[in-house]
């Protein structure tokens, strides 16, 4: 009830003797079994349960008269009684059982009331402030507790169940045995009338609850039963009824009483158990296949559904009524905050989260409209995503995922603007669109925190990824932010982060989902070719946050340095391609990646159309220097732009693989487009040598698509037919006649579907086939011992080199690679003259053609080596990558040539001071120096344990192959026209009968201690990056030199040993630690031979560095070369066992 009046308190003085036991004593007294157990027949248990009821009263009362303990007991229910105005006698049994009960639970509660009154609990004593607080005096046992739940079962039993109409609640006989048995014993005729029992059961129950213990015991097991006793007291229709005795008709007060009563215990009780119960009462599926009261029942009555409907609806209405909802539901299946084993379960039920989401998005009747309902619900559901406990987080996102989709898909009008836009809230503050306001403005103000960014690209990721239905309005509505997730990644990228992977999927996933067209405008905009698509503020940043996230802040002030500022802007723009190429380096296989790429091609295409005459007329047409100034500013974005583009090609091409044309029409478009591109360059007479190149490289590819390398259908062939007047165009103007003989094949190829095809397209096939894999002749070498040994001295010429081409002979640039090519005077000057100019294009060009003609033992460039050397050494100073690493390779291929000239001139020129060359050109020769190293010697380890020693020497082109056993073979190579050849000669001797100290290629031995100690000397420098770059050099070297470096293992190790542990500078350390490293990894198992003397000395400084040194990476690098040495000493100490069969022939 609302506020039922309890009844008087007794006088004090007659409770001070009455305790709770006593109560206790007398319930358990009524609820002791009687003489006879259920186990009889049928027909008698009726009889049993009546005569056990009665028997208990009778002894009750007995007890009562005879008992003087129970006098005062007796006094309190006797004033109880008087004051109860619904007592009143009965021919029912069980109503007189249950009227007994009720009375002495009104005696427990006003008795726990008064000790509770005056219970005055002493002083604490400060001297022990961990003894516990004097227990309250009406505090209930364990046991105490479950004679009071098992009186209370009895009550809801006997008085509330039977009076229940069919379909409200959960009828007796689908309960239990006994409450079958209870239905049929309880006697609705007599008085008082049913409906007045269920009132006054109702009524005491809940002045039962008001006390906080007894309160707990009653709604936990019996909120069901209690709100659908209400709800039939006070909505239950009376006009159907049949007439009934004055008295026994409830008034309309009670009624309203009834109603004011369900409304409060539903709001008192715990939200997510009214709401399953309230379902229950509904008809609503059942929670758990083990919960009887949801077993098979009968149809819930119309008003009751519809009552039902409503108080649900209220429940959702309500402050986190939403959430309380959502528990209702799935609490019953393992979600509550006990858990179970039946969580994952639920949490893979779509099914119920489909339900949920249907109910969620169902604007009830009571609110006023939908945009009104979905106000008030949608901050709810967004909370859903955030729960932090791992049980029912996982749950609740899925209702909340399913909500969102619901929502968009049902109401796709209000979705953005209760749901999507404040989810997107943080990314919206910081585009380039809208205004930020002034006082956001100042420099380092926090625009969206870290919580707020990490909340919001995981809650992105978990209503567009995982739920994964690409709706219009949930695609509309990130398109947008795009620009600035993007930003992001490529931020998070740079260093560590956890929304970095959740960013890439969210872009990954929507650039497949979106229409190619806006897939490919959003790719613009990554890249910068379209400035109109919304990106970050320009005056907002990424800043790496305290746990791992990253926050939006207002950009600090910018720096008067214009060089500074230009370097940080061309910086942001690679990382920003580079970026997009690792991303669509994923979307090779649905052919996004090969689609803009196409792009990237067309829009190269239109750069090379533009006349550039256009754009610079004479001063003179501007009237004022605002006009020209604006002019330059075209032309400079024009620039720029042909810049980005061919950057964005060169990733590209750089990070996709062979396979990102998914589709016949993308090669064909790629096709198209480069010869769109050819011809424009004819037509402006700009024809180059890669024009020439990529044009034949493209035809080529035509042509082995028709020679069958694909499977071409009828609908194929529609799309290749595109390619028809472009080739017609290139037959009629291209100067090669190669190429326009090749054109016109191929048209009458396509065509005629295939039906036709000439020579030159299945040589121009074979041809394009060839080039793909231009190092065959190198695998040919690589060869193991015995497949040398057994070929033939008289090899064919023929079987060596692919079968060339007219198509491949006539080819533009196909004959700059041949080897021996004629080279004219004039020609090895102009090169001269190229390897000097200040463009960087042409200086680079120059230095590769030169190392080229040098590989290639060009008579002309080997004649004047010191004029070679001296231009590829001042190329080494210079600042561009390209130039100085064409000059190191032409320094490293000429020092094959001359080795012992130039490798003392290199030694020499590393080991001079800062005085003559500068850090970096000194690192540069040491580079130089590793990679001639590298050609001297090359370790080759065979699967049968055996190792050879390749030194490649060019002294005579002879090979020596040296094994462990101490026999050698000598291959020699010989050099023809149009290629290389080996002739292996069978040659086998043992190093005793031909010394190795005697041989002239022996440069490793020869140039060991020079090299070796110059790099010692280097770890002395005063520059802390040379001396890193020496014990760089110096780790390769000693794992280049294996067993030769056994006389100098002592000093090497001495050096490596006083560097870490002395050396000031952190990345010196860290290379002499990682030259121990690489000693221990190149070794293997020859490590306990080749350093068997200094083994225990780098035990002990690895041990020293992970326990003393400061730096992080030394003491990985040192965690590294222990785990080696542990592999290493395991596998000598316990060899691999071998299953071996000797045969062994006696004399």
């Amino acid at each position: 009830m609302a506020a039922p009046q309890p009844p008087a308190a007794a006088p004090s003085g007659l409770l001070e003797t009455c305790g709770l036991e006593q109560i206790l004593e007398a319930l358990k007294l009524l609820l002791s079994p009687g003489g006879s157990g259920l186990s009889s027949l049928q027909n008698t248990k009726h009889d049993v349960l009546l005569e056990t009821l009665k028997s208990n009263l009778s002894v009750l009362e007995a007890r009562f008269l005879k008992d003087a303990q129970w006098k005062k007991l007796k006094v309190l229910r006797d004033e109880i009684a008087g004051k109860a105005k619904w007592l009143q006698s009965s021919e029912d049994i069980t109503w007189s059982f249950t009227s007994q009960t009720l009375l002495l639970l009104l005696c427990l509660k006003e008795t726990m009331t008064r000790l509770v009154a005056d219970f005055n609990p002493g002083t604490p004593n400060p001297k022990t402030p961990e003894a516990a607080p004097a227990l309250s005096p009406d505090t209930l046992s364990i046991s105490q507790q479950k004679t009071v739940q098992s009186v209370l079962q009895f009550v809801v039993t006997l008085g509330v169940c039977p009076y229940l109409l069919p379909g409200v609640g959960v009828h007796l006989k689908h309960r239990t045995e006994f409450g079958a048995v209870v239905q049929d014993v309880v006697r609705l005729e007599a008085a008082p009338h049913a409906t007045r029992r269920l009132y006054t059961c109702c009524r005491v129950l809940l002045d039962l609850a008001q006390h906080a213990s007894l309160g707990s015991l009653i709604f936990c097991r019996h909120f069901g039963d209690i709100a659908a006793g209400l709800c039939q007291l006070g909505f239950c229709p009376t006009k159907r009824k049949p007439p009934a005795p004055v008295e026994e008709i409830l008034t309309e007060e009670e009624r309203v009483l009834s109603r004011g009563a369900l409304r409060d215990i539903l709001d008192q009780v715990y939200q997510p158990l009214a709401v399953r119960e309230l379902l229950i009462l509904q008809g609503g599926p059942p929670q758990s296949c083990t919960d009887v009261k949801t077993q098979l029942r009968c149809q819930a009555p119309a008003w009751l559904r519809r009552l039902c409907g409503q108080l649900l609806s209220e429940r959702l209405m309500r402050p986190n009524g939403v959430q309380a909802v959502v528990r209702g539901i799935l609490e019953g299946a393992g979600a509550g905050a006990a858990g179970g084993s039946d969580a994952e379960a639920t949490a893979a039920d779509w099914k119920k989260c489909d339900l949920i989401a249907k109910i969620l998005a169902s604007c009830p009747q009571q609110s006023l409209s939908p945009e009104s309902y979905y106000k008030d619900i949608c901050p709810q559901i967004l909370d859903l995503f955030h729960f932090q406990d791992k049980l029912t987080a996982r749950q609740f996102q899925r209702v909340a995922t399913t909500t969102f989709i619901t929502m968009s898909r049902e109401h796709p009008e209000l979705a953005p603007k209760y749901l999507l836009q404040p989810m997107l809230a943080p990314l919206h503050r910081c585009l380039t669109t809208p205004e930020i306001p002034e006082s956001n403005m100042v420099p380092g103000t926090i625009l969206v925190t870290e919580e707020e960014l990490s909340r919001c690209i995981e809650d992105i990721f978990k209503v567009y990824v995982v739920a994964n239905e690409p709706l219009p309005v949930l695609l509309d509505t990130l398109l947008p932010l795009l620009g600035v997730i993007f930003s992001l990644y490529c931020f998070t990228s740079q260093s560590v982060s956890h929304i970095r992977s959740l960013c890439q999927e969210i872009l990954l996933w929507i650039l497949v989902k979106l229409e190619r067209k806006k897939a490919i405008a959003s790719l613009k905009g990554f890249s910068g070719l379209d400035k109109a698509v919304p990106s970050l503020h320009p005056q907002c940043q990424f800043r790496a946050a305290m746990h791992g996230g990253v926050m939006i802040t207002v950009q600090e002030t910018v720096s008067d340095d214009e060089d500074e500022a230009l370097y940080q802007k061309v910086s942001s723009e690679q990382s920003q391609i580079e970026h997009l190429g690792d991303l669509l380096s994923h979307c090779q296989q649905c052919g996004l990646a090969g689609d803009f790429f196409i792009f990237c091609l067309k829009e190269l295409s239109h750069l090379v159309v533009e006349n550039e005459a256009e754009f610079k007329p004479t001063p003179s047409c501007y009237t004022s220097l605002l006009e020209l100034e604006q002019h330059q500013a075209l032309l400079i974005e024009e620039q720029e732009r042909k810049l980005l583009v061919l950057q964005l090609l060169a990733v590209l091409c750089e990070r996709m693989s062979e396979q990102i044309f998914t589709h016949i029409s993308q090669v064909v478009d790629f096709v198209a487009a480069t010869l769109q591109r050819a011809c424009a360059s004819l037509a402006h007479q700009a024809e180059s040598t890669v024009e020439s190149q990529t044009l034949s490289l493209s035809m080529g590819l035509v042509a082995v698509m028709l020679g069958g390398a694909v499977q071409l259908k009828s609908s194929d062939f529609a799309v290749l037919k595109q390619l028809l007047p472009l080739l017609e165009k290139v037959s009629n103007t291209y100067p090669d006649p190669v190429i326009q003989d090749l054109a016109v094949d191929l048209r009458i190829t396509i065509s005629t579907h295939g039906a036709f095809s000439t020579e030159a397209v299945s040589m121009a096939a074979q041809s394009t086939l060839n080039k793909k894999d231009p190092e065959w002749k190198i695998e040919q070498q690589q060869t193991s011992h015995d497949t040398l040994t057994e070929v033939a001295p008289e090899h064919p010429k023929q079987e060596q080199d692919p079968p060339k081409t007219e198509q491949e002979s006539h080819e533009p640039g196909i004959a700059a690679s041949q080897p021996h090519r004629n080279i004219t005077s004039e020609q090895f000057q102009e090169v001269l003259s190229s390897a000097c100019d200040p463009q960087i294009p042409t200086r680079a060009a120059a230095l590769r053609t030169l190392s080229r003609w040098v590989e290639q033992r060009e008579a002309i460039a080997l004649k004047d080596e010191k004029k070679l050397l001296q231009i590829f050494l001042e190329n080494l100073e210079h600042e561009d990558t390209f130039v100085y690493l064409s000059a190191i390779q032409g320094v490293a291929l000429l020092s094959d040539v001359y080795p012992e000239e130039i490798l003392v001139d290199l030694l020499a020129k590393y080991d001079s001071g800062k005085e003559k060359h500068t850090a970096e050109t000194r690192m540069k020769v040491g580079e130089v120096l590793m990679r001639i190293v590298r050609a001297l010697v090359v370790l080759l380890q065979y699967d049968d344990g055996v190792s050879v020693i390749v030194v490649l020497l060019q002294y005579d082109d002879v090979v020596l192959l040296q094994y462990d056993d101490g026999v050698s073979v000598i291959v020699v190579l010989l050099q023809y026209d149009d290629g290389v050849s080996v002739i292996v000669v069978l040659l086998k001797v043992e190093l005793q009968i031909f010394p190795q100290s005697d041989l002239p290629w022996d440069m490793v031995s020869k140039y060991r201690e020079p090299l070796l100690h110059t790099f010692l000397r280097g770890v002395k420098d005063p520059d802390a990056a040379h001396r890193a770059s020496s014990l760089a050099n110096l780790g390769e070297l000693c794992q280049l030199l294996d067993f030769l470096l056994g006389p100098v293992v002592h000093e090497v190790t001495a050096c490596l040993i006083a560097v870490a542990k002395t050396d000031n500078d952190v990345q010196v350390r860290r290379a002499a630690i990682h030259v121990v490293v690489l000693l221990l990894r190149g070794l293997s198992q020859k490590a306990t031979e080749v350093l068997s003397d200094v083994l225990k000395d780098l035990y002990h400084l690895l041990k020293h560095v992970v326990r003393l040194e400061p730096d992080d990476v030394a003491k990985l690098h040192a965690q590294l070369a222990l785990e080696e040495l542990d592999e290493i000493m395991r596998n000598f100490l316990f060899p691999p066992q071998k299953l071996e069969k000797k045969i062994v022939v006696l004399p």
